[in-house]
């Protein structure tokens, strides 16, 4: 009995040593490789001399990109990873829609309505950043989707939090329109061809300006996400029986859903300030993640978290080689991969 007790505990542990493991040789992955080849010796060497300061041989240029640029956009892709597939499975959970992602709520849309404005528009006469304005702008979308929601639902909980939850995604939807058709009208009335062509550029995902200050924003939003979905990952399971089963269970599902929502709102729009708009993350990983480690929150958070990592910092390194001489938006990529994929979770699920 002991025995039988004590293999799944070992598992578990097993597998709690993997997780970093894997994502620090994500993390390493994506700092050795990049449009300039550099030895995977000179990057461990530059990492112990900054670490340690091992005083390693390093030529001063090979440091600068490892330690200046590939670094900090690595852990800043990790970050983002995992955060955006947290929020998708929240979403999910909450909204009981298999296709809920960190977009469907307006926050892409907001976020690049925020950075057009401050960027060619010029709101804030040079004294507000592009990653501010994005940030506001995700949370003003936020904003407008909820107080729709609220009104179209009339703030209904219990009985009636399936109906709640169906005006969230429609007031999404709304609220994505009408930011997208504000950032069109923007760019096609404010900016000029170069403009427009960067501003596009960072709409479909950009790391390349990373800097270690965006680091810290991301570490702290994507390690707080994990934490506060695994202190709710009860009330995220009690949600596998729908809102009304799980306010029979006890649950309060209005103050669960509310504070869970808007941490993820939170959490986007860090992000998207941050590295721009990228899709499919937090829509195929939640799903991959269900396949291989069940619907349990306590396993499906961390799980999520740690394969959105991996999958972001493994798309930003394809985006920089994949085309020689080039460096695509992250987002194309994410696209490429996430849409076969999602559908074949698709055509698995119904087979199943």
């Amino acid at each position: 009995m002991t025995m039988v007790a004590a293999t799944p505990r070992l598992a578990a542990r097993r597998r709690l040593w993997f997780a970093p493991v894997l994502l620090g040789v994500a993390i390493l992955v994506g700092t050795a490789i990049g449009e300039t080849r550099l030895p995977l010796m000179t990057v461990l060497q530059t990492l112990a001399n900054k670490l340690w300061g091992a005083g390693y041989p390093v030529d001063r240029i090979d440091a600068g990109i490892i330690w200046s640029y590939r670094l900090p956009r690595a852990i800043v892709a990790a970050c983002c990873g995992a955060g955006l597939a947290l929020t998708g499975v929240v979403l999910q959970a909450l909204l009981r829609n298999p296709l809920a992602d960190p977009y469907l709520m307006g926050l892409s849309a907001g976020a690049s309505t925020g950075a057009v404005l401050v960027t060619i528009a010029g709101v804030g006469g040079g004294a507000v950043s592009m990653s501010f304005g994005a940030l506001g702008g995700a949370l003003l979308a936020f904003a407008c989707v909820i107080l729709l929601a609220h009104a179209v639902s009339g703030g209904a909980g219990g009985g009636r939090a399936n109906q709640a939850a169906a005006a969230i995604i429609l007031a999404g939807i709304a609220g994505s329109q009408l930011f997208n058709a504000l950032t069109a009208f923007t760019i096609a009335r404010s900016a000029n061809a170069e403009q427009a062509r960067g501003i596009m550029f960072w709409l479909m995902g950009n790391l390349s300006g990373i800097r270690w200050e965006d680091v810290g924003a991301c570490i702290f939003v994507s390690i707080g996400g994990v934490a506060l979905c695994l202190w709710h990952r009860r009330g995220l399971d009690a949600f596998t029986f729908g809102a009304d089963g799980a306010a029979a269970l006890g649950i309060n599902v209005q103050a669960l859903r509310g504070s869970l929502i808007t941490a993820t709102a939170i959490m986007v729009g860090v992000l998207v300030s941050k590295v721009g708009a990228i899709g499919f993350v937090g829509l195929v990983v939640p799903h991959a993640m269900r396949f291989l480690v069940g619907t349990r929150h306590d396993r499906l958070v961390p799980a999520s978290a740690l394969a959105g990592a991996v999958f972001l910092v493994a798309a930003d390194v394809i985006s920089r080689i994949i085309v020689p001489g080039q460096v695509l938006p992250i987002g194309v990529v994410t696209a490429l991969v996430g849409a076969p994929a999602f559908a074949l979770i698709l055509v698995r699920g119904a087979r199943r």
